[in-house]
Order: C-alpha cells, then structure tokens, then sequence
C-alpha cells in the first residue's frame, strides 16, 4: 500500500485522510496541517521521510512562472529541502498539465460558453497553465495576481501584462515572508470581504484559482457566480451554495467529500510512477493523467448552470 502524505501551511482543521485504489493500487492520501508553521512542517517532513512514498507541500508553492521565467519563492526552500529520502512535490506541475486539460474539457466537451464569459483568475503566476488555456477559449480574462496576493485594486487584462509586472516584482515578491502574500494557518478561516475587490467577483461570470484566495475577500452576495477550484471542503461546498454561487467546478477529484490540491495529486502520480520528480517527464505525467481517467468535478449548486443541458 501506498502513502501520500501531504504536509501543508494551512489550517489543522481541514486535515483529512482517506483510502481509494489507483489502477490497482491501495493508496493512503493523507493532508497534515501545520497552522502557518514553517518549523511544524520541517518536523513532519523529517519525520516522515522514508517511511511514506511522496510528500506535498500544501499551502505553499516552491516556484511561481509566467511563460518560460520560473522564481523560487524563499521561505518554500526549507521545506522542500527537509526531505531526504522521500520526493517532495508542490503541485505546480500539475497546474500545468491537468489544470490545462479541464479548462479545454470545459470548453470543448462539457460546451461552457467560455467565449461570452469574464473570467477572474485571482493569480495568474500561481496558476499560468490554467491562465493560458482560459485565453485560449476566447474568453475576456481578467488575472488578479496584484489584487489578490498584494493588495492593489488593479487589474491585468493580459498575459503579457503579467508578464511585464512578473518581471518586475517577482524577484522582489519571492523574498517575502509567504504570510504576506498568501492566508496560512488560522487566517485561512478567516472570510473579510473586502469593498474594494467587491466589484471584481461582481464583474465576473467565473472565479477562478486557488480557493484560499477566491474566499478570502469573497462577498456575501455571489448569486449566478461559477467557481473553477480545488481543496474545497463539505463545509466549503454548503457556504458557496449558501452565497448564491451557481456551479462548482473543482480541478482535482472529490475523495470522500474533499478535492484535494494539486500537491497530492501530483504526489500520487509520483508514488505510482516510482520515480523522483526530476526524472518525470510531462508526457509520462499525461500518460498517467489519462490512465487514471481523471475527469472535473462539477457541481450544480444553484441552476442554472454555466453548462448547457448540466442540471443539478
């Protein structure tokens, strides 16, 4: 049997751990929080290592891109560097690859107008395979990278307005403490909407990206609204049905009532290649992509739907 364990920043209390078969394959995937703990998740890790098959790192990525530049965020490099023996992964390859792929099975299989849409990606540079593919359908883009992880009400209307301000700011951005750029541990439970990024989610047919930073400034209102994430919760699920929102539309599986991030995915995927990362190419990682068949979750919570004919 096989373990993914993966040890992430975030809160403690959406810890989750849960059994399921993998082309054969009886696989423990396991999700540890350490409250915004850097030190806590180096313990595990240590702990750990050797004894499980892959790691994630959860609630924090080791690189951030925009196109073909790449930049190491500062305080990711301790944790990835605590495990030995085991491989460690924080999922960005997968928000390359299977981020990409639902975002073309939206548009041509499940027929999602993205054409006639606006869609919000709260960081591009967090997500940049998911941003391409969403330029790719025609949609009116909006990417919200200085909205959502710094705090300036601008808006980027572009790729290669991201990438100018990539440029810029990243190397900047990357030596920051991760507090100040993205909710860990306890903050993560905290919802404040914020009046000036009201106007963005009300703009915005679809929201999409991380789900910490969708709901961080998320207003009470969001009737209509579909939301393209991972990582949400049975108690995540009810709160958006609550606000109003239309379809849920998660990226990564649901396993026992939770989608779990693309660091666990990615974790799995290298446990069942038996291969360290590095070693991985993408092909082998789109092989296995379609080996295991996985498909988006879509949820109607509140019809009607973004997808035509898709009822609740």
């Amino acid at each position: 049997m096989k373990h993914v364990v993966s040890v992430s920043l975030g809160s403690s209390r959406r810890n989750k751990r849960t059994e399921a078969e993998f082309l054969g394959e009886q696989v423990i995937v396991e999700r540890i929080g350490t409250d915004g703990s850097i030190p806590k998740a180096i313990e595990i890790i240590r702990e750990l290592d050797g004894k499980v098959d892959a790691f994630g790192m959860g609630g924090i990525d080791l690189w951030i891109a925009c196109g073909r530049s790449k930049y190491m965020l500062k305080d990711a490099v301790p944790i990835a560097k605590a495990a030995k023996k085991t491989p460690i992964v924080d999922g960005s390859r997968l928000k390359g690859t299977l981020e990409r792929r639902v975002i073309r099975y939206l548009n041509d299989e499940m027929r999602v107008p993205f054409k006639d849409l606006k869609v919000l990606l709260t960081v591009g540079v967090d997500r940049f395979g998911m941003a391409e593919a969403l330029r790719d359908t025609g949609c009116k883009l909006v990417l919200g990278d200085l909205i959502f992880a710094l705090g300036i009400p601008i808006p980027l209307q572009s790729l290669d307005a991201l990438d100018k301000v990539a440029r810029v700011l990243a190397p900047l951005v990357v030596r920051l403490p991760f507090s100040m750029l993205y909710p860990t541990g306890s903050k993560q439970e905290e919802r404040k909407a914020n009046p000036k990024f009201a106007r963005f989610y009300k703009e915005a047919d679809v929201i999409a990206g991380d789900f910490h930073y969708i709901v961080k400034h998320m207003p009470e209102d969001m009737t209509g609204k579909s939301i393209i994430t991972n990582t949400v919760t049975e108690d995540d699920v009810k709160e958006f049905r609550a606000r109003g929102v239309s379809t849920l539309i998660t990226t990564t599986p649901e396993m026992e009532g939770r989608s779990f991030g693309t660091n666990v995915m990615e974790g799995l995927i290298v446990s069942l290649l038996g291969k360290m990362p590095e070693e991985i190419t993408d092909d082998e990682i789109n092989g296995m992509l379609d080996r295991l068949g996985f498909k988006p979750r879509i949820e109607v919570l509140n019809p009607p739907s973004i997808i035509p004919g898709h009822a609740v």
